[in-house]
């Protein structure tokens, strides 16, 4: 780890070379609504915010904010001006916007105290109203018309730099490099600025190639917006030195904790936050799950010219920030402890989480085709979904895509506008039984994929640099294929991710998918000691008391984003009736020394 020279910020009370500048460009599908990014608020709404805040004076040249620090919150301007910037970690500075008195400050990381994206500067004698990340989401909760003004400005101002490029790291390599597509994946998914500079054409990152002299396996190099320069970094050495990671404490008992942030378990976070429960959700990547990746989402109610997985994710967790829930990304659950209450959850922090209730929903992945070598050009080639980053990629090339449910359907429709030919290869003699027909009728209407039936890949070829060539054969007739192709997408059936589960007497079937309700026999469970003699766990409970399966993760699922969304939502209301009946019982003493599962 080293450091850019000569990028640190100036110091409190030092007036920068910065004039107050034009404000920030915006890209034309936010330009026309730059009055909700930056709304001005009357008198009369700030005399209503002011009970949720704090007054604080600052001088000329004193620096409100900077992404170094934790994130104070939200700053409405009562007196004077001040100027609003982002640096890259080459030390170089762009304007935002100038704010003045009826203006305010944030974007959706501030809901939750996170380092802003942004520097913010006195230009004068500077008087501003700070409320801190509970109040603001106080303020978004209880003042309707006013939050939603204030939430949409967040929401479109986090956008504006994403689109642009803005308040985040320099990723510096091949574009094409394994670990650049997987910092980019983690960034993207996160829903957090960043810029790529290859080396190869942008003279900037030439000169810190120079500078740094990097290992061909410590690319990409990662440019913090503090200087700090990280070599390849995993997601969660990059997630700290950005902020992104909240630090956890043994010693709080959640209400709920929520194991997997995909529509299920944003959609119990988001309901069980709204309904003042303490939430702590954890994932091991991204909030959003496979569902995040999708290009387009058609068939989800609500949203008839269909939303892309990412901006269906983003909202959710946006939501959930604004109820009070805790997101963690990325950590993952190693094992769960339910021989005593509360429940414990081992982190591969190394921290133990402790929560009353414990909902799992950590979903399904694709499988690993038997192919020779697969895993060898996973990230260089091989992928298991279809974002725009690898679809980038893909420019008027030939790919091949295998997989036949609704999310193969959604990633050839996508693909099909960047490659050059899709060839979409099923081991059944048609589409009829795993997909969706608009998604069928779709597909076949697009001239540049060709479908494969009854085909499977036998080897793929390729070298250090990824995949270069492509092997399948008919099962039918035993006809040989082969294509000199870079890019492969796998969406090949689904096994849940349940292994962390182990010894903690929750029952998975024969598959690994988490038993619940009337999939459980008396045989499975062990009936808590305060219970009645008529105890049976609820329909999203599992085998063990207080433990809940949802979504993809749960043996008896619909295997669809809706579906998931729903059951996240019905099982806060049986975590609220088994929070109540270990209130109720006046003997706690005593189930708590006794076991609450069975051990497998």
């Amino acid at each position: 780890m080293s450091k850019i020279p000569g990028t640190l910020p100036p110091a409190p009370g030092q007036v920068d070379d910065v004039p107050a500048m034009a404000d920030m460009p915006l890209p034309p599908s936010l330009e026309s609504r730059r009055g909700q990014m930056f709304p001005k608020l009357a008198p009369a709404e700030i005399d209503r915010l002011r009970r949720f805040g704090t007054v604080h004076t600052w001088q000329p040249g004193e620096i409100l904010f900077d992404p170094g620090k934790p994130g104070a919150g939200m700053f409405v301007l009562l007196r004077g001006r001040i100027l609003i910037t982002r640096k890259n970690g080459l030390g170089i500075e762009f304007p935002i916007v100038e704010s003045g008195p009826g203006n305010f400050t944030g974007e959706v990381g501030q809901l939750s105290g996170r380092p802003p994206l942004a520097y913010g500067r006195a230009l004068e004698v500077v008087e501003t109203l700070v409320i801190d990340p509970p109040s603001l989401r106080a303020v978004v909760v209880a003042e309707a018309e006013l939050g939603e003004r204030i939430m949409r400005a967040l929401i479109l101002r986090r956008m504006g730099l994403i689109e642009i490029g803005g308040g985040g790291p320099l990723l510096i390599g091949p574009p094409s490099g394994a670990a650049m597509v997987r910092l980019q994946g983690f960034l993207s998914r996160n829903g957090h600025p960043y810029v790529v500079l290859d080396p190869a054409v942008d003279s900037v990152a030439e000169d810190v190639m120079r500078l740094h002299v990097p290992q061909p396996n410590e690319l990409p190099l990662v440019v913090c917006p503090d200087g700090t320069v990280l070599r390849c970094p995993t997601e969660r050495e990059l997630a700290h030195r950005l902020g992104l990671y909240i630090e956890l404490s043994a010693d709080r008992v959640y209400d709920v904790a929520i194991v997997g942030a995909g529509p299920a378990g944003l959609a119990c976070a988001v309901y069980a936050a709204s309904e003042g429960l303490s939430v702590l959700v954890l994932d091991t990547h991204a909030f959003g799950g496979q569902a995040g990746a999708s290009a387009r989402i058609e068939n989800y109610l609500g949203f008839p010219t269909g939303i892309s997985g990412q901006a269906l994710a983003g909202r959710a967790y946006v939501q959930a920030l604004k109820f009070g829930a805790e997101m963690v990304v990325p950590v993952e659950v190693t094992s769960l402890d339910c021989s005593s209450f509360p429940h414990a959850l081992q982190l591969d922090c190394g921290v133990r989480i402790s929560a009353k209730t414990v909902v799992i929903a950590t979903g399904a992945k694709y499988r690993r085709p038997a192919i020779p070598e697969l895993e060898k050009y996973e990230g260089r080639g091989v992928y298991y979904w279809a974002s725009p980053i690898e679809a980038s990629l893909c420019g008027q090339e030939e790919v091949v895509l295998v997989g036949g449910g609704n999310a193969a359907g959604q990633a050839i429709v996508f693909l099909a506008s960047h490659a050059a030919h899709v060839h979409h290869l099923i081991r059944g003699p048609d589409l009829a039984k795993s997909m969706s027909k608009y998604l069928i009728d779709r597909i076949g209407s697009l001239a540049n994929v060709t479908l494969h039936t009854e085909s499977e890949i036998v080897a793929i070829e390729g070298c250090e640099e990824g995949v270069g060539g492509v092997h399948w054969h008919n099962r039918k007739d035993g006809s040989k294929y082969a294509k000199s192709i870079r890019h492969i997408f796998l969406f090949v059936g689904a096994d849940p991710n349940t292994e962390w589960l182990g010894n903690c007497g929750v029952k998975v079937n024969d598959k690994g998918f988490v038993c619940t309700g009337l999939d459980l026999t008396s045989a499975d469970y062990v009936r808590p000691a305060y219970s009645t003699d008529g105890y049976h766990p609820l329909p999203l409970e599992t085998s063990v008391h207080g433990v809940f399966a949802i979504g993809d993760a749960r043996a008896s699922s619909t295997k669809r984003v809706a579906a998931a969304v729903g059951e996240g939502a019905a099982a806060v209301a049986q975590v609220h009736a088994r929070l109540a009946s270990r209130k109720a019982d006046p003997a706690r003493a005593v189930e708590q020394a006794e076991p609450l599962g069975r051990i497998n």
